[in-house]
């Protein structure tokens, strides 16, 4: 069974970020347990079935395999040393948006240091990702990239980092085009009426994934936490 690994941001468990997201995907991988979706927005369950495997999160490292002769709290013990001492990375407020034909949750206006940790967590722990197969660039779609995209993969395991990373938190699959306008209205009301404050990057969670199941959380490193 394969197994990968990921480092995430998650929102604090029990905060009012968490609810939501891990309400509209029907998963809470925090907890690795499913969550019900809220009727009253509709069949959230057949617009979320490739987001749910992965839960409500923002990518900072995608998913790899790791390196062979590296163990699991090796990679722990890096994401751990990279946490401490890292000041918290204030985002401000988050708002529904279209990303093509994806929904996600998105930051008005991205600080310059989000997209330095971003940065810094994909270069630092590569040496803990194993070298993509076949059969996983093939899945990124090398062909639909442009060519600093393909460069970018062939490097780094993943085309958007670094110039091309964004922060985002998926909501939903792809839409089609004319469902995209309504889930865009119902969950940016949704997402209003849960009265979000201001977002704050304060720890780095690692999460793991075995064979095809849903990716659950291993551990949350604090930001200037030493024992984690």
């Amino acid at each position: 069974m394969t197994r990968r690994y990921a480092l995430y941001w998650l929102p604090p468990p029990g905060s009012g970020l968490a609810a939501f997201g891990n309400a509209v995907l029907g998963y809470d991988n925090a907890a690795g347990a499913p969550v019900p979706h809220p009727q009253a927005l509709g069949d959230l369950a057949a617009v979320t079935v490739g987001a749910r495997v992965y839960g409500f999160h923002a990518t900072l490292k995608a998913p790899m395999r790791l390196a062979p002769g590296t163990e699991e709290a090796d990679l722990v013990a890096a994401v751990r040393d990279l946490a401490i001492g890292h000041p918290p990375v204030a985002l401000g407020p988050l708002a529904v948006a279209a990303l093509g034909p994806f929904l996600a949750l998105v930051p008005a206006a991205p600080p310059p240091e989000l997209g330095l940790l971003a940065a810094e967590c994909v270069a630092v722990l590569d040496p803990w990702r194993a070298p993509l197969s076949e059969s996983e660039r093939a899945k990124r779609r090398p062909e639909r990239l442009d060519p600093r995209g393909r460069t970018l993969l062939a490097r780094w395991g993943y085309p958007y980092v670094f110039e091309a990373f964004r922060f985002h938190m998926t909501l939903t699959d792809a839409l089609p085009d004319p469902d995209r306008a309504a889930w865009l209205r119902r969950l940016s009301d949704a997402y209003a009426a849960t009265r979000p404050e201001p977002v704050v990057i304060d720890a780095l969670s690692v999460l793991v994934q075995d064979g095809v199941e849903p990716f659950r959380l291993l551990a949350r490193l604090p930001f200037g936490d030493a024992h984690g």
